[in-house]
């Protein structure tokens, strides 16, 4: 793993087409919009949309949106019709034609919710409930960051849940959920199947995607400047994303 960040931009996107095909992976948030205070305050482009169905055409339906948003608050802030997505790090998974793949995906015990409402309270942090989770926000109050980690492991140890730290989050999943889990699903399939894998995110949850690239040949491409990685090449911000994917 990288100790500094010293990697290269990647290869244009479309000489990497020409040699191979590309099956491309795509973070949400630090990746396609950057991030805010709080979930529901990202502003998004109003087509971008209509423009990752386009990148999606130009490579034969190869394109996936892997995010730790459930697939309803995805879809809430991006229109995702025509699109392979995996939500909530990958614990849910549907196909371009909406079709869900895999078992469905489990949400964490009532009593866990419980344990976490009351600890959020108490320690003044944000708490979002997801379909199949839940998130402890601090971003707008970074001081209160070993509190929210020290209630999550509290609870997760309790219930026997899974621990995703990010970017002024940390998230409660059931094990087994990742994004690494969610690619390694969709090369299983077609049209991704055979492809060079890239992974493209931000956050500490994106590597477990990244790792899977590399295991199957490709690689992860990091947004920002976040260290350690295992991602080959860099990209410095959300903005460098849209020039290199030509959206």
């Amino acid at each position: 793993m990288s100790d500094v960040i010293d990697l290269p931009p990647p290869p244009p996107l479309d000489r990497l087409a020409d040699a191979r095909e590309i099956a491309l992976f795509l973070d949400f948030d630090g990746t396609l919009v950057d991030l805010a205070h709080t979930p529901g305050a990202i502003v998004v482009p109003p087509d971008l949309g209509s423009r990752l169905r386009a990148l999606a055409e130009r490579l034969s339906g190869r394109l996936a949106l892997i995010s730790g948003r459930s697939l309803e608050d995805l879809g809430g802030h991006c229109p995702i019709d025509g699109i392979a997505c995996a939500g909530s790090h990958g614990a849910a998974r549907r196909d371009a034609a909406g079709m869900a793949l895999g078992e469905p995906a489990l949400a964490i015990a009532p009593e866990a919710l419980d344990a976490l409402r009351t600890g959020a309270r108490e320690f003044g942090l944000m708490l979002e409930a997801k379909p199949h989770g839940a998130a402890l926000h601090y971003r707008t109050h970074p001081e209160r960051a070993d509190l929210a980690r020290a209630l999550a492991d509290e609870v997760a140890a309790r219930f026997e849940l899974a621990i995703k730290p990010g970017k002024g989050v940390v998230e409660l999943t059931q094990t087994g959920a990742n994004k690494g889990g969610a690619v390694r699903a969709f090369l299983a399939l077609r049209p991704f199947a055979g492809a060079l894998p890239v992974f493209i995110g931000d956050d500490v949850t994106d590597e477990d995607g990244m790792v899977a690239c590399e295991e199957a040949g490709g690689f992860g491409i990091l947004v920002g400047d976040r260290t350690p990685t295992t991602a080959r090449y860099r990209l410095p911000h959300v903005s460098a994303v849209y020039e290199w994917l030509s959206l």
